[in-house]
């Protein structure tokens, strides 16, 4: 069974930096697509960023400018550079992973970490 673990995050006043990080344990296998989900206390999951194994970003809106999401397909660990962060950014991010090559929306995930907690304010 595949298990994805996430690092990184913690307590960041607005305006600041945090990095998130991704791997999967006890496992080799190879993802295609792979990106990051936040879900805020009382809202639905959601894909603000994706990358496929070839490189390929793509952003949600609310995070383009000030996300940036890469891989290291050596180690199989995918990382997410959070900058210029705003309250509404307070989240617990997920990490997910697929065969697929491309996903539009987190359900298109098959696998998945427990998911680390960012929190933006003073």
């Amino acid at each position: 069974q595949v298990q994805l673990v996430e690092s990184g995050g913690g307590l960041v006043q607005p305006g600041g930096s945090v990095s998130l990080s991704c791997a999967p344990f006890g496992s080799i296998l190879i993802f295609n697509s792979m990106g990051w989900n936040p879900q805020a206390p009382g809202k639905q999951r959601e894909l603000v960023a994706t990358i496929t194994s070839g490189g390929i970003a793509n952003y949600a809106d609310s995070v383009k400018g000030r996300f940036s999401i890469s891989r290291d397909n050596a180690k199989n660990t995918l990382y997410l550079q959070m900058n210029s962060l705003k309250p509404e950014d307070t989240a617990v991010y997920y990490c997910a992973a697929t065969a697929r090559e491309t996903v539009v929306r987190p359900t298109e995930f098959e696998y998945w970490g427990p998911g680390n907690q960012v929190t933006v304010g003073s």
